[in-house]
């Protein structure tokens, strides 16, 4: 019997992830099986809008609603997983992450940062930028709940800007 050059929903690859309840955060994603390092595991993927859009999408929520599927890809481009998103939007943020990810091509990839066993969640940093007129209690907002030894306790990056008194 000949094969299709493009296999049925069956015929494809062992998936490596599963979303399930996280004891960092709400939902989290799991491996199924060992992951190699290096590996690319999940495209992370969305709506492709605007920063302008992607703006306008979030500026009605409170301040302290940290939650959002944005993944900021370039200078032009957000990708919005809220909207046509797939598992990857549930990978939580860690200090001490096991993945990282990549935009090549205007794809991005999440991929392995070293050998991932069965069972054990995804993570990676998710590199939050800090602006001048944040609030003051933006580190509680983006409060990291990694767990691991060197927690940073945010998940924003770089020291809060001093404030004038």
């Amino acid at each position: 019997m000949r094969r299709s050059a493009h296999p049925s929903r069956s015929e494809a690859a062992d998936p490596f992830i599963r979303v399930r309840r996280s004891k960092i955060h709400g939902s989290g994603v799991f491996a199924v099986r060992a992951i190699p390092r290096g590996a690319r595991i999940v495209e992370y993927v969305g709506e492709r809008v605007s920063h302008a859009e992607a703006d306008r999408r979030y500026e009605n929520r409170p301040v302290q609603d940290a939650h959002t599927f944005l993944f900021i890809v370039d200078d032009e481009t957000v990708v919005d997983a809220g909207v046509g998103g797939n598992e990857a939007r549930f990978i939580n943020h860690a200090c001490k992450p096991n993945c990282e990810t990549e935009v090549t091509r205007g794809r991005i990839w999440v991929r392995a940062r070293r050998r991932i066993l069965p069972g054990e969640e995804l993570s990676y940093d998710y590199c939050i930028g800090r602006d001048a007129d944040d609030p003051p209690d933006i580190d509680e907002v983006f409060e990291c709940r990694c767990g691991t030894l060197r927690c940073r306790e945010t998940m924003l990056i770089g020291r809060p800007p001093r404030r004038k008194k």
